[in-house]
């Protein structure tokens, strides 16, 4: 269904340079959320919900409302794209842009190739504080298919797109018709440190593939609790990436509980492709060894007990080769050449994964 956007009536004042804008709240039709726990429910947007994330640890609760892996798609003839937005408090860290854990950025999708360019980015001031307003102008009008992906390290309670007045709005491009591809881990899961939310290694991989995916990735605090466990073993998807190695307290908490999540995941979901990860930056802390020997060890025992759905990558492999040494912004966190090789060799053994799956 396509719609017209409501007449001059319903602007507002806005100092964006433009006296034609209509904002529209996100949460209302025809645009679609992806990526995000009922986006349509009043309040702040979340990840997980409520009684999940306070019940697993105090960070996952406060991470919860950071938006990483959240995406809006929509079509529209608009010659621009305004975007209003509030935000309780704005994240800002030394070794991480603005434009990844605040800022939205915006892609063009074509449904004719199911591929998806970046445009522009919606960039936050530097003395924010509650939010901030940004518009992306096109030069032209005709129908275009847009996806805006939510930023990283922030949350975000009120989210508004403006069109010029009189303007088409109708639904996105649709994602392949598959379930979502669930991820869980640490900081570098949830996007740090990437210069903006779509060179994060998910989204780089769901624009690939044109494929949905959550984002569970909780800076810091990924540790695979009993009760966020029992929560991923029952999400819809159609492939699960366990890329927690960094959260775990130490090697000896990591072979305690990387099996048992593979376990609760495989018993509620036998034929689902799991996806095992080790950290990328190997040769940072000595006990990355027992740490990557843990993770390899709840691979090879699935394979021992015949499960040919679960796959290994060794973090070692992410950054090897020419360039090594700058995929990374402290020796921890990809930098976006540090996203895209991982993009690259995740992609990969994910396509191989679902390969048949569902079929």
């Amino acid at each position: 269904m396509e719609i017209k956007v409501p007449d001059k009536n319903l602007t507002v004042e806005t100092a964006l340079g433009v006296n034609d804008v209509v904002f529209r709240d996100v949460r209302t039709n025809p645009f679609e959320i992806y990526g995000l726990y009922e986006p349509r429910r009043p309040g702040a947007f979340r990840r997980l919900p409520d009684e999940v994330a306070e019940g697993t640890n105090p960070g996952v609760a406060e991470l919860n409302g950071h938006t990483a892996g959240g995406r809006i798609r929509f079509s529209t003839d608009s010659p621009y794209v305004a975007l209003r937005v509030k935000m309780p408090g704005v994240c800002k860290m030394p070794h991480m842009p603005l434009t990844g854990s605040s800022g939205f950025d915006l892609y063009l999708d074509d449904p004719a190739s199911s591929g998806s360019r970046y445009f522009r980015t919606f960039i936050p001031p530097m003395d924010m504080q509650t939010g901030y307003e940004s518009i992306v102008h096109f030069g032209s009008r005709k129908t275009r298919y847009i996806t805006i992906n939510f930023p990283t390290y922030n949350p975000v309670t009120e989210l508004y797109l403006g069109l010029a007045d009189g303007s088409s709005l109708g639904r996105g491009m649709a994602y392949r018709d598959l379930p979502p591809v669930v991820y869980f881990g640490s900081s570098i899961t949830q996007g740090g440190c990437s210069s903006r939310p779509g060179n994060t290694y998910q989204a780089v991989i769901g624009r690939r593939f044109n494929l949905d995916h959550v984002n569970l990735g909780f800076s810091g605090n990924g540790r695979a609790e009993g009760k966020i466990v029992d929560y991923l073993a029952h999400l819809p998807m159609c492939a699960f990436v366990s890329d927690y190695d960094h959260n775990a307290w130490n090697a000896d908490y990591l072979w305690k509980t990387h099996y048992p999540l593979y376990r609760a995941i495989r018993d509620a979901n036998p034929d689902l492709p799991y996806i095992i990860i080790s950290r990328p930056d190997f040769f940072v802390d000595p006990e990355c060894p027992a740490r990557r020997g843990a993770a390899y060890d709840t691979y090879r025992r699935a394979r021992e007990e015949g499960d040919r759905h679960v796959y290994w990558i060794d973090g070692e492999s992410f950054f090897r080769g020419e360039y090594e040494d700058m995929c990374t912004v402290d020796t921890c966190h990809p930098n976006d050449f540090g996203f895209a090789r991982m993009a690259a060799v995740i992609g990969c053994e994910l396509e191989r994964a679902l390969i048949g799956w569902g079929d």
